[in-house]
């Protein structure tokens, strides 16, 4: 405890444009290696760099989401360093004049009832082209080169050193993650390096205001390796000075089946680097009118949707979160809502629960979810109106979402087949199986005395005492009704017969 971990992000994130930063190469996923390099890409002899307006308009729209200042102008520069997968021996960036400068990111780390919320302020986000990769396996002993990634738009956000903790970090990372994604500047895809993370990580004594020398982990494309690598890397920097050594300042690679950090490379400096304005480019000139253009078109943000859910749906800070963590998953909500407009609670609970359950079993996402919010509604209003117990509801969700599953192979998102949807489903499948919840109070007397006639052993021992003598009468009830009456006026109605 006498130490504090100094943690602070760069995260690179691969904006959605169709074509590459300065040429007109695809950006597609998947392709045979070097099959995406253009001339430009390549950096052939006279060619020319041509700025992406789409790749501009996304960086403008981070922020404005994270408040911070757009730079007009920002300058591209060349920072300059020799890897075989950087054919010009140069990245184009930016350095001095970043596109946007500033901003912050509030997050929430804990659980349910210790939520616990901190901002975390951004240094920059800057515009900059991704290199190529190099690939050391399966080439008899050499390295093959795709250059495919090479001139892929990035869009590296830069944090300032707050987080204190790897939960911190990642929560920090998760809340980014979900903010590119709300706002459709990237399409957060780890598995594809779409979202990557590198990790600056420091330690120093508790108390002390002067940072200690950091340590960058460089790639980090899972936020599971993001907590392991900072945890692995704190343990080994605080043994390091308990045992009298110093910290160098380096690169270093996390290596997931050891779960450990290994070195990569002394850490460069930006002196290092050479940068220089690019004398390709000229200087990125953003009017307002175009700001505020963007700025007209952004959804609303997810801490004003957070702040709302709770305001106007009465949600706890924790199902407003986790409503929150992802558009596809707010908007679904919302639309389930607007049909059941009574009953936000329960709205939020199937949403987080059974239907989350089911897509992350079939490895899918809300927006291909193959019930519409207008079949979940109705499926939530026969609980409320006590057609079926919450039980019951269960066993035809499941029949609603075999059968509802059948259409939803057929399209990729439920707002996207409306005249496929049957709004009537779980009303079919209720009457269909016979599901219908017995709720008739003379059918329920006759059944209850029946029930306690046949088990009168049950009922002297709950009048001698017994308390869980009555659960077995319930018991005995639900299995006669074949689990279709009524749970409460079970109770009830068994309750007034036994005090009788």
């Amino acid at each position: 405890m006498q130490w504090e971990i100094v943690i602070g992000l760069e995260v690179h994130t691969q904006l959605s444009t169709q074509s590459k930063i300065f040429s007109g190469a695809s950006t597609a996923f998947g392709a045979a290696p070097n099959a995406e390099a253009c001339a430009v890409d390549l950096a052939l002899p006279g060619v020319l760099p041509v700025l992406n307006r789409g790749a501009v308009e996304r960086a403008i729209k981070l922020g404005l989401a994270v408040r911070g200042k757009i730079n007009s102008p920002s300058i591209f520069a060349r920072k300059n360093y020799f890897y075989p997968d950087l054919p010009k021996g140069y990245q184009i960036s930016q350095y001095e004049l970043p596109v946007v400068e500033g901003g912050s990111v509030r997050i929430q780390t804990g659980h349910d009832g210790n939520e616990c919320e901190k901002t975390i302020r951004l240094t920059r986000a800057h515009l900059e082209e991704d290199a190529g990769k190099s690939l050391h396996e399966d080439f008899h002993g050499m390295t093959g080169i795709d250059l495919n990634r090479a001139g892929t738009p990035l869009l590296e956000i830069v944090s300032e050193p707050d987080m204190r903790s790897s939960a911190e970090a990642v929560a920090y990372a998760k809340t980014l993650h979900s903010l590119v994604r709300w706002i459709g500047i990237c399409d957060g895809n780890m598995q594809e390096g779409s979202f990557r993370c590198d990790a600056n990580v420091s330690v120093r004594p508790r108390g002390s205001d002067t940072l200690g020398t950091r340590c960058e982990i460089k790639n980090l494309n899972s936020f599971r390796f993001l907590e392991k690598a900072i945890d692995y890397e704190a343990r080994r920097q605080i043994e390091i000075l308990e045992d009298g050594g110093a910290i160098h300042q380096q690169t270093r690679l996390y290596d997931s089946d050891k779960g450990e950090t290994r070195a990569m490379r002394s850490k460069e400096d930006a002196q290092d680097y050479r940068y220089f304005p690019d004398p390709d480019l000229l200087p990125l000139e953003i009017p307002e009118s175009w700001i505020a253009e963007v700025k007209s078109r952004l959804p609303e943000l997810p801490q004003q949707m957070h702040t709302r859910l709770e305001r106007d749906y009465g949600l706890s800070a924790y199902d407003a979160a986790s409503l929150t963590a992802d558009r596809e998953i707010a908007e679904y909500f919302e639309a389930v809502v607007d049909k059941l407009p009574s009953d936000p609670k329960l709205c939020a609970n199937w949403v987080m629960g059974e239907i989350s359950a089911y897509l992350n079993d079939e490895g899918r996402f809300f927006g291909d979810c193959p019930l519409s919010p207008g079949q979940l509604a109705q499926l939530l209003a026969r609980i409320k109106d006590g057609t079926i117990s919450g039980k019951m509801a269960k066993e035809v969700f499941r029949q609603m979402w075999l059968k509802a599953g059948l259409i939803g192979k057929q399209a990729t998102a439920w707002k996207g087949r409306d005249s496929q949807i049957n709004e009537n489903l779980a009303d079919q499948i209720i009457e269909s199986q016979g599901l219908r919840q017995i709720s008739d109070s003379g059918e329920l007397e006759k059944l209850v005395g029946e029930v306690m006639a046949a088990n009168s052993k049950s009922v002297e021992e709950f009048k001698a005492g017994k308390e869980k003598a009555f659960n077995a009468i319930v018991g005995q009830v639900m299995k006669a009704a074949k689990g279709k009456a009524n749970p409460a006026q079970v109770n009830e109605i068994l309750k007034r017969k036994l005090m009788e």
